[in-house]
């Protein structure tokens, strides 16, 4: 299925924007089904309007194309290896890459990818958890190891964050970790987190990042999350005052009974795509 169904319909040679699935769950650590994320996510983008209200714009005409999902499972380090490997292969042939998952090993491969192409480049992740361990239940890919390994590619900035276990406070750079009661109280930050990120930027989104009461499908719910026009409009600052140069959405866990998180998923990669296309 291609994002958009068949109101969206580019080829691939016409479409700047590129959606790569990645249905891999097999780092997760609690609920099981972030690899039914990316074709739920698909399923709900057909029910959007593309054009979008606040930017005035309809970014589908940049081109969408879908391409065939990255099915590899057998190990972490080989999911890894084959998603750096499509990444870099996009962002060769001059296109915009939006890879949705799947849980948060999925963009460990695109982290590497973008570092070897982009100079002066952050990594600004939105999240409920840190996922500054070295290594998680026996591995250095375990989703809650994403930001470890992709500090080794680029600077990170947090925003978000409201669980952290007490290993990862080594690793924790406290001048770049935004934390969600702090956000709550004071607005201004999202600022600060701005002016901490380089020219270029690529941003990696944990559906968890947002409170569970509007996101209740994800693997590992987080209570206290920031409102989503916090973020969005954060994330539209961040466009307009940066040159974001990829991103991607994971950690969706759709529920058989509540499509509405599918759907907010498919909103946010569509209005960010509105964003970084309309301005």
């Amino acid at each position: 299925m291609n994002f958009g169904g068949n109101e969206v319909v580019y080829s691939y040679d016409e479409s700047e924007i590129i959606i790569l699935p990645v249905p891999y769950d097999e780092t997760s650590t609690w609920m099981r089904g972030a690899d039914k994320g990316p074709d739920a996510i698909l399923e709900a983008s057909v029910n959007l309007e593309f054009y979008d209200i606040e930017t005035e714009s309809e970014a589908h005409l940049k081109g969408i194309h879908t391409v065939e999902p990255v099915l590899e499972k057998e190990t972490p380090e080989k999911l890894v290896t084959e998603v750096y490997r499509r990444t870099l292969d996009l962002l060769d042939q001059k296109k915009f890459p939006v890879i949705i998952g799947g849980n948060h090993t999925v963009p460990i491969g695109a982290f590497r990818a973008y570092s070897e192409r982009y100079s002066d480049l952050t990594i600004l992740q939105l999240d409920a958890h840190g996922d500054l361990r070295q290594e998680y239940e026996g591995s250095e890919y375990n989703h809650a190891c994403a930001m470890a390994r992709a500090r080794e590619y680029a600077p990170v900035v947090q925003v978000g964050i409201r669980s952290m276990s007490v290993g990862e406070l080594p690793y924790a750079d406290k001048e770049r970790i935004f934390y969600a009661y702090q956000l709550y109280n004071d607005k201004s930050l999202y600022s600060r987190a701005l002016e901490k990120l380089t020219k270029n930027v690529y941003i990696t989104i944990d559906l968890d990042v947002f409170d569970p009461s509007i996101m209740p499908s994800t693997g590992t719910p987080e209570p206290g999350g920031p409102d989503y026009f916090d973020l969005m409009h954060f994330l539209r600052d961040v466009i307009k005052n940066r040159n974001v140069v990829g991103f991607d959405v994971v950690e969706l866990c759709p529920s058989a009974t509540n499509k509405s998180p599918d759907f907010i998923a498919a909103k946010v990669i569509y209005q960010l795509l509105s964003y970084r296309f309309a301005m």
